[in-house]
This record gives C-alpha cells, sequence and structure tokens, in this order.
C-alpha cells in the first residue's frame, strides 16, 4: 500500500510513517469483551507503533435475528459462540473485539488511529428500538424491529420497496481504556476515552486521535453500522457486522483532553456531556483550541472563524451523554 508523506495532517509537527506488520483479530469468545472499556481488561493482542490490524466485529443477537427472519445459516458462527459463551458482561451491551495493547502507549499520549479500510461481510443490517431507550420513548411504547438487506454492490441498504438507504460504513464504537480510577465503564456513553462516539463521519480514509489515560491504551471496537443519520434518534442505526482494517501510531509529541478526529476534507472536533447544549458548548470550546494551537490564531479570531466557517452538528442523541461534532473545511487554510 503507497502511504503518501502525512496525507492527513491534522497536527502540524513532523509526520513519520513507520510500516510495520500486519495482525488480523478475529471475532471469538476469547477476543472480545462485552459492554465495558477499563484499564483492568485484559489484552488479546500486543502490537507496535506502526503496527496495522485486520479486525473484525459482530453485532446482535441470534435469536433476536432469526425473529426478524434472518435465516439461521446466515447468522455468524462467531455471534452464535460469543452469545452462549461469554458470561462476564456489562454494564453495556455492545460486542467489542479487543483490547489491543499498543507497546510504549503511555498515559498522556495520544493514539493516532488511521482507519484504512472498513467491509461489510454479511448482506443484512437490522434496526430495532425499545420503549426504555431511544430519544422519542414517550412516543413509542412498543418495541419494534427490523432486517435490512444489504445491496453490497450497489452500496445500498433495502429499507422496503421505493426506499434504497446509501451504505456508508463506519464503526459506532472505537476507544481505549479510560483512566484506571474511572474502573469499569459502561460502553454506551462515549466520554475522553472515545468508545461509543456514534460519529458517521469516521469513515474509511478517516482518522482519529484518542487521548491515552493506561499503559498500552488497551483499543477496542465494535459497534460496526453499514450506515446511519446524524442523531441515530431511535437508538440503533443499520447495525451489522464490520471487519476494519486499522494502522495504530502513537503520537508521544501531541497531548489532547478529548477526541478529534479529520476526513481527507475536514478538521472535527466532539463534545459529549449529558445536556446538549453543555456538549455543543464543548464543542465549539475544542474547535477554538484547534485553532490557536494548530493554526495560530488569537482567541478572539478563533472564536469568529469558528462562528463564520465551522458546522456544528448533533452526532447523536441516545448515547447517555448527547455528542456534538464540529467540522471546519482544510480548503480554507491556504498558508503553506
Amino acid at each position: 500500500m503507497n502511504r503518501p508523506p502525512c496525507a492527513l495532517a491534522l497536527f502540524t509537527f513532523c509526520c513519520s510513517f513507520a510500516i510495520g506488520e500486519t495482525h488480523r483479530l478475529a471475532a471469538s469468545p476469547q477476543t472480545v469483551v462485552i459492554g465495558y472499556y477499563s484499564a483492568s481488561a485484559k489484552p488479546v493482542l500486543t502490537i507496535h507503533s506502526g503496527d496495522t490490524v485486520v479486525v473484525e466485529t459482530v453485532s446482535g443477537n441470534p435469536e433476536s435475528l432469526e425473529r426478524m427472519g434472518l435465516p439461521s445459516g446466515e447468522v455468524p458462527e462467531a455471534l452464535r459462540a460469543i452469545t452462549t459463551q461469554v458470561k462476564d458482561r456489562g454494564p453495556g451491551g455492545h460486542i467489542l473485539t479487543g483490547p489491543i495493547y499498543v507497546d510504549g502507549a503511555e498515559p498522556g499520549d495520544v493514539l493516532e488511529l488511521h482507519i484504512e479500510a472498513i467491509q461489510i461481510p454479511a448482506p443484512w443490517a437490522y434496526n430495532s428500538f425499545r420503549p426504555t431507550a431511544g430519544f422519542l420513548q414517550e412516543d413509542f411504547p412498543h418495541p419494534a424491529s427490523k432486517l435490512i438487506r444489504l445491496d453490497r454492490e450497489r452500496m445500498i441498504g433495502l429499507f422496503a420497496p421505493g426506499i434504497k438507504v446509501p451504505l456508508r460504513p463506519f464503526f459506532g464504537s472505537m476507544g481505549v481504556a479510560p483512566p484506571p480510577d474511572a474502573g469499569r465503564i459502561n460502553s454506551a456513553p462515549p466520554w475522553m476515552h472515545a468508545g461509543n462516539l456514534d460519529n458517521k463521519e469516521l469513515i474509511a480514509g478517516t482518522t482519529l486521535y484518542i487521548p491515552i489515560h493506561a499503559r498500552g491504551a488497551l483499543f477496542e471496537v465494535g459497534d460496526g453500522h453499514a450506515g446511519q443519520g446524524n442523531g441515530e434518534v431511535d437508538i440503533t442505526a443499520m447495525e451489522t457486522a464490520l471487519t476494519g482494517t486499522f494502522r495504530f501510531v502513537v503520537r508521544k509529541n501531541l497531548h489532547l483532553k478529548w477526541p478529534r478526529a479529520e476526513t481527507p476534507t475536514h478538521y472535527i472536533v466532539m463534545g459529549m456531556e449529558e445536556e446538549l447544549v453543555v456538549a455543543t458548548k464543548q464543542a465549539v470550546r475544542e474547535m477554538i483550541d484547534f485553532l490557536v494551537t494548530q493554526k495560530s490564531l488569537s482567541r478572539e479570531d478563533a472564536y469568529m472563524l469558528t462562528s463564520i466557517a465551522a458546522d456544528f452538528s448533533i452526532t447523536q442523541l441516545v448515547d447517555g451523554k448527547k455528542g456534538v461534532h464540529g467540522m471546519i473545511a482544510k480548503s480554507i487554510f491556504t498558508a503553506k
């Protein structure tokens, strides 16, 4: 694979890409955790900075999928095994492959995660909601589920006759261990460790920057989405199994409090708090900080540029902490 020199450069330090080994991590009862991120979780794979890992993930419950109409032969055997054999669970419900230990990663560093490719291995996804979750719980007192067939050649989801939804796969949850004193935390709410960001911009070709809080980082990934709308209002997207190719780089010369990201065309900042207004303020402050520290603007100019050039969107409304992300186009920065 050809790697352009510093093709994605959210942070204007000298970039050097060490091309390391490539590993493969399948989803199995021995290689997943269910429902949590923790600094005490036992690693299932150890890698080095610069290494690439092809990671398989699974999603759903076999019995629920079959009730939706999925033939039993299409339920991944790994999902059946995980569902029956993994007993240590919670407090959340996501099936996360990992943790991956990155040798040399220390608290205070940043994990630069290059999302190089995402494949959809199964021709189906599902969406479901229940009366105890979702943004409009009071309006929908009864649960509902839908199996969605995927046409992977045309990259569309066949939601209903006459309704075809474009596929744009991404992982809802990508994160590292939280600080050790936080203990085992629920996989649902995103936080400074990233986790369940549910940010549909984090597709193949993007880079996620996550502050590291525990030795080895302890990266986990799951919650595969074939596509999602901003907000994810009924609490699920087009949930499916995904296989991702990730390159891991430990950044010793970068220090962040909150996750950031970038696409080939935009810089992305994030806010996540229980109250939407507070989450939005956090995202706006993160954008200002980015413009001050990385683009050398005064705080006043950064605030003004944020107002006239940055777009803020609701990432998700249903994960305990509301998510907001801000995006600013790289094309406006013309100085060399």
